[in-house]
């Protein structure tokens, strides 16, 4: 049999904020007994190895490091070949950026590309440096497109958000990094191989737009944000336990 991989989605799938959803870690410990787990987020803040640990922390799953996927690893792919980014976002974009040998640089001066992301120390001056470089000719990376993320407390604005901040200010359109677009399937695709793979989430327009496109079954939860789209799953479940119980019956 092929070996088969699923991969996870982590806000409103396996967490939601600081919370475990209940039966995320004896789910993913079903499912790491017929297939390789890894975890992909468009959340660009946190460096590789927090989120492992948060996923440790948070949910009590073993995740490694090297499980782990980020929007962020996604847009420093497609950085590549700049002389100097300026960043506005978390540490996970300037870690990111520096695996790939891509200088960072503080302000506009010495800049070929803007990268955005969530970010959670967001200021005005950060906004004006981004529009000014863009408007003086640099690229601008979008981490990812997504308006907003699922907290315990409700919605709060994503790195999509301010990107489109950025996006007004200078009238271009960021190029995105992360699902459903080319540079996250691509960087997964060249971890993950052949065989048959599940992309699980909870959003229909990112998670599952994804999984089609890069020719993957899809998995939608109902756990998150359940955001509709034009790509009908796979599978339609409540949770990541049921997605569990669902890839068993499949064995």
């Amino acid at each position: 049999m092929a070996e088969r991989t699923v991969v996870c989605d982590l806000d409103g799938v396996v967490y939601v904020g600081d919370q475990a959803i209940p039966g995320s870690r004896d789910a993913l410990m079903r499912i790491g007994r017929s297939a390789r787990v890894v975890f992909c987020t468009n959340n660009s803040f946190r460096r590789r190895e927090d989120v492992a640990d948060k996923i440790r922390a948070v949910v009590g799953y073993p995740a490694a490091e090297d499980q782990v996927f980020t929007s962020a690893m996604a847009a420093a792919r497609l950085a590549v070949g700049s002389s100097g980014v300026l960043v506005v976002g978390g540490p996970g974009v300037v870690e990111a950026l520096g695996l790939r040998s891509i200088p960072v640089v503080e302000d506009r001066h010495g800049c070929d590309a803007v990268v955005v992301g969530l970010d959670l120390h967001l200021t005005y001056e950060k906004l004006s440096e981004a529009t000014l470089a863009v408007r003086a000719g640099a690229r601008l990376i979008a981490t990812n497109h997504d308006a907003t993320f699922p907290t315990p407390e409700g919605l709060k604005p994503g790195g999509g958000a301010i990107a489109a901040a950025i996006e007004t200010a200078t009238g271009v359109k960021a190029q995105v990094a992360g699902k459903p677009h080319s540079a996250m399937h691509e960087l997964l695709a060249e971890e993950i191989g052949g065989g048959e793979v599940w992309m699980v989430g909870d959003r229909a327009d990112t998670d599952l737009a994804m999984a089609r496109a890069a020719g993957w079954l899809g998995a939608l939860v109902r756990t998150g944000v359940p955001r509709e789209g034009r790509d009908a799953p796979d599978l339609d479940v409540a949770d990541l336990a049921a997605f569990a119980d669902a890839l068993d019956q499949r064995r």
